[in-house]
């Protein structure tokens, strides 16, 4: 079958992961943030030295390369994006800025109201108007749109995101007017609503049409730039990009939609996380966890279920920016290995949610880092082996870790460094239950009746007494749990999604209608695998509809058991389901009601790979100390055992308190905990 390669860009780490017929790999780089691009190659560099290969022959073989990043993200967090104007019906022009209401802190006036997404000096009122029946009411004023279109260019605009109400019920003047931004800034990209997101609510269309087109140039330029430069270190395979729905999508698509890749990174682990709790823990619930530098990101898979939601935020709920797109339900805290320990003005200790990157990094990295991190703090209470950071590829500087704790924290607190190492690292853990525990509640799960996957190359410091705390069933740390990200990547298909409106009742269903715009969608999945899905080993079409009960403020999604709607019972096992769905996240149903269906999604997923061929292996054969003291809690420094993942056989037991370590993670198992290798390769530790 060859080679694939899936990378993850973080904020501190570039994680690899390289599979072959019989076995993944993992290699980790520091992440380059002045060239994400060399950051990568330097990772590829690695595995061809592992490989023993020059790396343009190793690249030669590999016939599909899959990229996550948060380039897209951080531009949007910082602002770094293209100069964008907004075109809107006239009588409109305050939808970003009214948004949808709500305030996370409704009694604190202290906070300001957020400012739109693109500014009202920057927004343009088009003459037109077509009403919800898709009727022309008001034709378009192509005047009106030459002369916003000369306004946008004597602004020096970048980007354009058009969105016209109702244009969902027909998008001929949102067309009309992409023709014109062609006839008049030729070169300029823009982003039609209709087209990009056709869901009902206009403020999530406004949003997500402004917010991909702000990041064409950006990412056009990024991901022209990676393909150029794997290119000519001798890459001639396909470019794939993950995607915040949990797949990938060619790149050359995600150049046309970049908002897809928002949130690339963090919907990977749940991929990954739901393939070995299904393997190694045995459980229907997994709690997936992934630690890496700078943030902690964590998910709840449920009966193989991968979490998906459609309030998606960028930044702080309500005061940042909705991208109006379902995406996989992941929550992040700054806690991760990277995250600054510091204390404030009133004594009290903090972690994050600043982030010492990659650039400089922890102080323990030698990189010019002068602020005390989590990572830091492990190589004080011994959890890390300065000597064996990366395989040894980087040597950690204790001493200088143990100045800067004792300058920034420990003195300040009147404290031991010692004791002020296990602080940071006591208060990262509570940051990490207080995240789990928040979306196990908002979800209705009982974090008792769960697995924890720790992953993230910082994941395996503080796994099993985030798992003790929350009193998880088990704790289990893949065997390529440090890159689980990277590794979800490989597991992941090809997707594509497709949207449309059309307004039903079950009470005066029209079967004909249904049955239409289900084979439109369908026949849009099948224009996505002719086009993208060549070469896949299978492929599959999930249609789903977005439904409530009448006159309720909001849908949920159903999937359509049977597509056959002509038939009663087949409209009757999908309100069924509605009510069934209903009941599961809200306690509640209305048996005897029927249901409105508002708009109809299609699914479709182009499997690359069988998941036979994950065969996970990772070997280590360096030489290294089989005890070493570690700094515990109210023993002080102890002598514990320390293991190797490859040199633990199946079923073999290590009780804590103990180390596991390989080249590019640690876990730390706790005093009370029993670790186990389990026969695919993960640890799984009864607590």
């Amino acid at each position: 079958m060859g080679i694939r390669m899936s990378c993850d860009t973080g904020g501190t780490f570039t994680d690899l992961a390289v599979a072959t017929d019989h076995e993944i790999r993992i290699f980790k780089s520091l992440t380059t943030p002045h060239d994400p691009g060399e950051g990568i190659l330097n990772a590829i560099t690695l595995a061809a030295e592992h490989f023993g290969q020059d790396r343009a022959d190793l690249l030669a073989r590999v016939h599909s390369f899959m990229h996550a990043t948060t380039r897209s993200l951080n531009a949007v967090l910082t602002g770094n994006v293209a100069k964008t104007v907004f075109l809107t019906t006239k009588g409109h022009p305050d939808v970003l800025v009214i948004r949808e209401g709500g305030r996370s802190d409704p009694f604190n006036y202290s906070v300001p109201y957020p400012s739109p997404y693109i500014p009202r000096a920057q927004t343009f009122e088009i003459d037109e108007r077509i009403g919800p029946d898709g009727a022309i009411i008001e034709a378009l004023n192509e005047a009106s749109v030459c002369d916003a279109l000369a306004k946008a260019k004597s602004i020096g605009a970048e980007a354009i995101g058009v969105c016209l109400m109702w244009s969902i019920s027909n998008g001929a003047h949102e067309q009309r007017i992409g023709q014109l931004i062609e006839e008049v800034l030729p070169g300029v990209p823009y982003t039609l609503s209709h087209e990009l997101n056709p869901t009902l609510r206009e403020y999530r269309r406004a949003s997500a049409a402004c917010m991909d087109a702000s990041l064409k140039p950006t990412m056009q330029t990024y991901l022209g730039n990676l393909k150029s430069r794997l290119t000519g270190a001798g890459f001639k395979g396909r470019l794939l990009m993950v995607t915040s729905q949990g797949g990938v999508m060619d790149a050359d698509a995600v150049v046309g939609s970049p908002i897809h890749a928002l949130n690339s990174g963090p919907a990977m682990a749940p991929v990954a996380g739901r393939f070995y709790a299904k393997r190694d823990a045995k459980s229907q619930i997994a709690i997936v966890a992934d630690t890496g530098g700078t943030s902690y990101d964590v998910s709840i898979v449920r009966n193989g279920r991968i979490p998906r939601t459609k309030e998606t935020w960028i930044g702080q709920p309500f005061q940042g920016h909705m991208t109006g797109f379902p995406s996989v339900d992941v929550t992040s805290v700054g806690a991760g290995g990277g995250s600054i320990a510091w204390v404030d003005e009133g004594g009290l200790l903090h972690v994050g949610p600043q982030s010492a990157g990659s650039t400089p990094g922890p102080v323990s990295y030698g990189r010019g880092g002068s602020l005390p991190t989590v990572t830091d703090c492990a190589v004080i209470l011994g959890y890390l082996d300065p000597r064996f950071f990366l395989g040894g590829k980087m040597v950690l500087d204790l001493e200088n870790a143990r100045k800067a704790l004792d300058v920034n924290v420990a003195s300040k607190l009147g404290v031991s460094v010692e004791e002020a190492a296990l602080a940071v690292m006591a208060l990262t853990t509570e940051k990490m239950v207080g995240a789990i525990e928040e979306i196990s509640v908002n979800q209705g799960v009982d974090a008792s009746s769960a697995a924890l996957i720790g992953g993230g190359g910082a994941g395996g410091l503080n796994a099993v007494a985030v798992g003790q705390r929350l009193g998880c069933r088990s704790v289990l740390v893949p065997e390529t749990g440090a890159t689980l990200s990277a590794v979800g990547a490989l597991m992941s298909d090809l997707y594509g999604e497709f949207t449309m409106i059309r307004y039903m009742s079950s009470a005066g269903f029209d079967a004909v209608a249904a049955a239409d715009v289900i084979a439109e969608l369908k026949g849009r999945c099948q224009t996505f695998i002719d086009t993208y899905g060549q070469g896949a080993v299978s492929t599959s079409i999930e249609i789903a509809v977005e439904a409530r009960y009448p006159k309720q403020v909001w849908e949920i999604e159903i999937a359509v058991p049977d597509e056959d709607l002509s038939k009663a019972e087949a409209l009757a096992q999908l309100v069924q389901a509605f009510h069934a769905e209903h009941r599961t996240l809200f306690q509640i149903s209305d048996d005897q009601s029927g249901i409105e269906i508002i708009a109809w999604r299609a699914y479709v997923r182009c499997k690359l790979q069988n998941e036979a061929e994950h065969q996970p292996i990772v070997v280590e054969t360096a030489e290294h100390d089989l005890r070493r003291p570690i700094y515990l809690a109210g023993k002080g420094w102890t002598e514990v055992d320390v293991r190797r993942f490859d040199e633990m056989t199946p079923g073999e037991a290590l009780a804590g308190p103990a180390i596991v370590e390989s080249a590019v993670t640690t876990v730390v198992i706790d005093p009370g905990a029993t670790a186990q290798r389990s026969a695919g390769g993960g640890l799984v530790v009864q607590l």
